[in-house]
Formats: C-alpha cells, structure tokens, sequence
C-alpha cells in the first residue's frame, strides 16, 4: 500500500522492533526441523490496572497493519546475521528472507472492548517461527495503547459525558512513537482531542490548542502591531483599533474588580492583543504567567470585552498552576460578575480549561468545573511465569441478562459448541473452586476474526468508531464495576471441559 494512500503507514512498526531471543529462538525452531510446525498465542492481561475493574482492549489497527506489512528487509537479514553466532548457516537466513504473513491468522477483540483478566486481547496463529517472532511486536503495540485507552476512559468517568477531555502530554512523552500512540488511544478512550499535530495528520485524531506562556513572556508591551486595526464579525462597518479599545476597557474592568491600571502586566495584553488580531473568533487567554487575579483576568476581559463590541465571543480561558480548583473557583466567579456588570451573559458560563499534570484524584475535584485534561502513564500486559497459564486454543464470549447487563466472561475451548441464551451453563469462576450454573438471556462471540491467512477478513473501523464504540462499552458496565476504587471484581469463568483440562494438565505438572 502506497504511503501517501495509507498516511498510518507512516506511523508503523518495523519487524526489528522485537527482542533478541525471539531471533534465537528462531533459530533453534529451525534448526530442529520445526519453522512450518502450526502454533498459536495469545495476549491477556492478569491484573486490571489502576486498581480497576476494566480495561479497554486497544492496538488491533496497528498489529493488522504491522502483519500484513511484516517483511524482513535485506539491512534486517545483514543486522541479524551480525548478532547471531557467526556459524549460522547462511540457509537461515535465505529462510527469513523469504518470510511473510501469508500462514497467520488473527483472532482479537474490537477495539473499544471491554476487556478483563485472563480473556485473551489478540490470538495469533501460523508458523512457529514466524509467530514467534511477531509476538513482541504485538505485545507491544497492545499493551501500551490498552493502557492510554484505559487510561482515558477512567479519566473520562470522572469528568462525565459533557467535559472537554484534551491530552497535551506530547512534550514530555515517551518518545516521538510513544507520543503518537497516547495520543491516539487517549482520543479511542473518551479523549475529545490532542495538541499533537502528527496524531491528527496520520490518525485523525481532532486536533487543539491555542497558546504557551512562552508566547505571552515573549512580550514586553512596548511593541507595536503592524496592523492593529480589525473588522467588526458580521463584515459591515469601518475597522476598529483593537489595542486602543482595549486600553479602554481596561480602565473600565479595573474599576469594577477594584485594581489600579498599571497592575496588570503590559506585555501579557500586547500578547493577548496580538493572539486576538490573528484569532479573533478563537480567542482564549492562558490566565496565570504572571497574576491570575491582578493581571492575566484583567487583561483577557479588556480583550474579551473589546472583541465583543466587534460582535466576537471569546472561547474561553486555561489555568495551568497553582491550586487549579480555587482558581477555576475565583475565576468563575469574577465572570458572573463581570458579566451582570457589562451585560455580557455569555461570558457568565465562559469555558475554563485546566492543565498541569492532572491525575484521576485531582480530576475528580476539579470534576464539577473542569473541561480539558492531560495525563498518560503505563502497563505491562504480559505472560508472568510464576502463573498458570490456561492451555488450548480457546475462545470466548460474554454472557448477558435479560437486561443486558453483563453477567461474566466464559473461556472454553475452541472445538466446544458456544453457549446458547436461555440454556443454563454451569462455569468454574477463576480464583474459586466451587463452580456455578448460570442461564444468559443472550450471548456474545468476544473474539473475531480480523486477519485468515494474511488476507484481512473485514474493514478495520475507524478510529472515530471505535471510539464510539468504547463508550458504548463502558456504559455498560455497572456501577460497581464503573467504580474507580475499590470496584467489584467481573466474573471470568471457565467453561467445565476447559477446567477439568486445566486439573488434568495440573496434576501432571504439564502447566
């Protein structure tokens, strides 16, 4: 597929992003005759992060992309010949050159799912060999993106469905791959946008953002527009000189919040004049480079002001320090009374943005006032050896009320029938030893089929519609199971002829 037809492709991984004992393993499968010998496996989490009862499954475009694309490069064959011992035999490596993913096939759950412990993320199966060396990749384009999304959504809880949700975090990212993939699944999770550019360009992602303190601490005030003069909204009318009628409103605003006209900070107003000019119908004021009370409120209501004569409305505000909550406070309320004072009611409930390394327990008290947010963290979702694993290629499907309410998650095997709604089923919940029957009034596959043979089964979603689909999925989920801390724990249980492998297999010492 054509760069410029498939802009994701720019974004991709390569088929080195792995380690380097997947190589040797590689090697010893084909040395001992078994490169073509069919296996399958599968990604699961063990444990929900952040202490929750959920996590959203993410990353399924990326490892589609990554498979369909997967071939090693000549410079890739050169690299692994320089870092596996120098006998190997040179057919070894005539071997992966001739790699592809035309054997694999790829079972996952949408993206936007919800996902619980032990239910496998992705199943991947083909040749051992080249399975082997897709599972890295794959582990890490899904972990790291499950967890953003996850992320995001619990954030997104806090807030509520009408809060603007904004990630900034691209500056202090982990790295330019790193910035790009939370800035695409905090958007999947419930995120309404990012500052991030490429993540717009590539992805789609809606972009935003408007001004750093660096712009504003630029200005000295001493500076002159070129063109200070702007035209009224609606076209019609002589140009007005904002800067001038700005310094009117100034006197006028610093009589009413009771503060001498040389209080506020001349270089932030020439700031504030200057973003004006070039946005006038997205003017927003970042409120706290200097004084948020004495200064940058004055000067963003002398602009706001002035631009309204124009017939422009401001489109809000952003606080980036201090206790973000009492100034969100303050500030809400010097613009109920700016607004009765100037008759202004627009500027009553004016947006006020918050920013600075906000986590989910400064989000919940800011909960009532907030509308943007940043913030990205991290989880490991992989095989932890000191566990059971659960044998078998399996499937899965989720078990429902009359309601719709989900009852639990049930593992089997894949050669089992699927549960039927309406007929009782009785299950082995995992971490008991008592198993109990259950009768679903419906039944959904959890697992589908994305990738056959290398061919793609069916369109990917858009990022946009797995979005909505995310949300969908969490409004699902009850409250108990919602709930941030201390949340009832979901129902993944085993179907009885998956359990009594796992006994079996058990008492050999075979797991």
């Amino acid at each position: 597929m054509a760069a410029e037809q498939d802009p994701e492709g720019r974004a991709a991984a390569r088929p080195l992003l792995t380690d380097l004992y997947q190589a040797t393993m590689a090697l010893g499968y084909w040395r001992a005759g078994r490169a073509q010998e069919a296996a399958e496996f599968e990604l699961f989490f063990r444990r929900c992060p952040f202490g929750g009862a959920f996590a959203l499954a993410a990353g399924l475009r990326d490892c589609v992309r990554f498979v369909r694309a997967f071939r090693l490069r000549d410079a890739d064959v050169q690299f692994l010949a320089s870092v596996l011992p120098p006998d190997t035999d040179p057919a070894f490596f005539q071997h992966l050159r001739a790699l592809d993913c035309s054997g694999v096939t790829v079972r996952a759950l949408p993206e936007g799912s919800l996902a619980f412990p032990g239910v496998p993320l992705l199943q991947v199966s083909g040749p051992l060999l080249v399975v082997q060396l897709l599972e890295t990749p794959l582990l890490c384009l899904v972990s790291y993106a499950s967890l953003i999304a996850t992320n995001a959504a619990r954030l997104r809880l806090i807030a509520g469905p009408e809060k603007r949700l904004l990630e900034l975090g691209l500056r202090r990212a982990q790295g330019p791959d790193g910035g790009l993939t939370a800035s695409t699944y905090s958007y999947l999770g419930g995120f309404d946008g990012s500052s991030n550019m490429l993540a717009g360009q590539l992805r789609g992602v809606p972009v935003a953002g408007t001004l750093a303190h660096s712009f504003i601490t630029s200005f000295s005030g001493t500076e002159v527009p070129p063109d200070p003069m702007l035209a009224p909204a609606a076209g019609q009318g002589p140009r007005v000189d904002l800067a001038a009628c700005v310094e009117t409103w100034l006197e006028r605003v610093c009589g009413h919040l009771g503060l001498g006209v040389q209080e506020p900070h001349r270089g932030e107003r020439a700031a504030f004049v200057a973003y004006a000019l070039a946005f006038p119908r997205a003017f927003q004021g970042l409120l706290d480079t200097y004084s948020v009370r004495r200064s940058g409120l004055p000067n963003f209501l002398a602009v706001a002001l002035a631009l309204e004569e124009l017939g422009y409305q401001a489109v809000g505000v952003r606080l980036d320090s201090g206790d973000l909550l009492q100034q969100a406070q303050e500030t809400r309320g010097v613009f109920r009374t700016v607004a009765a004072q100037f008759r202004v009611p627009w500027l009553e409930s004016i947006p006020i943005a918050v920013s600075n390394n906000i986590d989910e327990e400064e989000l919940a008290r800011l909960a009532q006032k907030l509308v943007s947010v940043g913030g990205q963290p991290r989880m490991k979702l992989t095989e932890d050896p000191e566990k059971q694993t659960l044998p078998g290629s399996k499937a899965a499907f989720r078990l429902l009320g009359s309601d719709g309410a989900l009852l639990l998650d049930v593992l089997q095997l894949a050669e089992e029938p699927p549960p039927q709604a309406g007929q009782e089923l009785r299950v082995w919940p995992r971490g008991t030893q008592e198993s109990c029957t259950v009768r679903p009034a419906h039944v959904e596959p959890l697992l589908r089929l994305w990738v056959q043979q290398g061919q793609l089964c069916e369109p990917l979603p858009s990022l946009a519609e797995s979005r909505a689909f995310a949300q969908r999925s969490l409004s699902r989920l009850s409250p108990a199971h919602r709930r941030l801390e201390q949340p009832a724990l979901y129902q993944v249980a085993l179907s009885e002829k998956l359990r009594a492998l796992v006994d079996r297999l058990s008492a050999r010492g075979a797991l």
